[in-house]
């Protein structure tokens, strides 16, 4: 087997240990793990073997399903940290040769992200197409 695909297989052998960030470690003592507090459990997790880490949602978020109902991609939510602690936290990982794996859901977001308030603004929106809108049953929601 060549190494590239030696890289693309490790999964099939390795150690994933999944993390709610909520939950796992608080840095800084207001009652809500963080990013910061996984920095400061890394070398714990390379103790035990760990070869990669599952980080669920830690995007911008109203958090009212669990980080799930992402607001914007592209931020850290501040109860977490902010894009520095990301960053470090992606350095430090690699520096102990864990991966980082990011569970991000495409397939929903929360209606508090632009793409649903363009989308719900009007009947000729370009985005209109990218939510499903109808009537529910007996004046009840869609779904």
């Amino acid at each position: 087997m060549s190494r590239l695909n030696a890289d693309w297989v490790w999964w099939k052998h390795g150690v994933i240990y999944h993390i709610y960030p909520k939950s796992f470690y608080d840095s800084n003592n207001d009652g809500i793990g963080d990013l910061r507090g996984i920095i400061l459990k890394l070398d714990y997790l390379a103790e035990l073997g760990v070869n990669a880490i599952w980080l669920s949602p830690v995007y911008r978020s109203p958090m009212h399903d669990h980080g799930y109902d992402i607001r914007d991609f592209k931020q850290i939510d501040p109860c977490f940290g902010n894009m520095d602690d990301f960053q470090e936290l992606l350095d430090e990982c690699h520096q102990r040769n864990i991966r980082l794996i990011m569970d991000l859901v495409m397939n929903h977001t929360s209606n508090k992200h632009e793409w649903f308030k363009e989308s719900r603004s009007s009947l000729d929106n370009p985005k209109r197409d990218w939510y499903i809108w109808r009537d529910g049953k007996n004046g009840g929601p869609p779904n």
